[in-house]
């Protein structure tokens, strides 16, 4: 897909992020937020996010890739030109439905628009648009100029073709594309991310371990290969013969596990006392400030990853 200008509709910290991905390749992107009060802050917040950026050698200048973004204060303004749009509005099917029918009325009939919905399908609230065959999820992770997988679903109704596009598209700005084939509530990220925590609550809720011994576990432990490997690769490389024999030692066992857990959904009580343990870790009032030590560590491990070729699979 050879889109010069992108437009981005709902400049939060998603939105934002989805910015500096395409400024950063070299893209014009447009931006529009409804709040006057988030379009106000878009520049000051890319400025210094590039800056640090910049600093870990992840964006050649800053000053060049924010003079590619510009803010609008209408929709129509920030879509005028557009080939893609990444739309990032809340979370909710209203809005988003809403934000669609908008989209849909501004946009040039040849351009694709992608969302960023992290679980709701696309046919929840594209299906009263005209150009609804040109609607899709692009669905990345928060943040997304710090890591780069982005899961592409089509509605019953999407052209293949946009999502290859978009595929495409996705490749030339440095993300990852993960492509289904259909849709599914959660998409595939968030039904891996939920197995693990639904299996964290379980055995936080039971009492066998507290949530800092757990959140151990996968930080010092299974995060460190999932870091540059996923679950396939890792089991194919746990066992002599691979992964067909690694699943007839511990096939079983796993199954064994998975039929016992999650009967219920996570208890009132349960998330109370995990919060007040969190708070003894962390006070509320110190949230932001470790959510900027976190990027501030995803930065350092994307670095890391480019300078070391370990962002692709070795096949690919």
């Amino acid at each position: 897909m050879s889109a010069r200008t992108v437009a981005i509709v709902g400049a939060g910290l998603v939105g934002s992020g989805w910015a500096i991905v395409f400024a950063r390749a070299g893209l014009t992107v447009r931006v529009y937020d409804p709040q006057p009060k988030i379009r106000e802050g878009f520049h000051g917040w890319a400025e210094t996010s590039l800056k640090e950026l910049e600093a870990a050698s992840l964006v050649d200048s800053a000053a060049e890739t924010l003079a590619r973004m510009s803010v609008f204060d209408t929709l129509e303004e920030a879509l005028d030109g557009a080939t893609y749009i990444q739309e990032s509005v809340f979370e909710r099917v209203d809005v988003k439905t809403e934000a669609c029918l908008a989209i849909d009325k501004a946009m040039d009939p040849a351009a694709i628009v992608g969302s960023s919905s992290s679980g709701i399908p696309a046919s929840a609230f594209t299906e009263g648009c005209t150009n609804r065959a040109r609607f899709m999820i692009n669905h990345p992770v928060n943040p997304p100029h710090l890591v780069p997988v982005v899961e592409l679903v089509p509605a019953t109704w999407t052209d293949p073709d946009c999502v290859s596009a978009v595929r495409e598209l996705m490749n030339e700005v440095g993300q990852v594309p993960v492509s289904l084939t259909r849709e599914v509530d959660g998409f595939v990220l968030n039904r891996l991310q939920g197995a693990l925590l639904n299996e964290a609550w379980a055995l936080y809720e039971e009492g066998y371990a507290s949530i800092e011994d757990i959140d151990a576990t996968v930080r010092d432990g299974l995060g460190l290969r999932w870091s540059f490997m996923g679950p396939f690769e890792t089991i194919d490389l746990n066992a002599p013969g691979g992964i067909a024999d690694y699943a007839e030692r511990l096939g079983p066992l796993y199954f064994g596990m998975g039929n016992s857990r999650m009967d219920h959904p996570w208890p009132k009580e349960v998330i109370a006392g995990a919060e007040a343990e969190r708070r003894v870790e962390l006070d509320a009032g110190s949230l932001a400030d470790r959510r900027a030590w976190r990027d501030s560590q995803l930065m350092k491990l994307a670095a890391f990853r480019q300078a070391n070729n370990l962002k692709r699979s070795p096949s690919s």
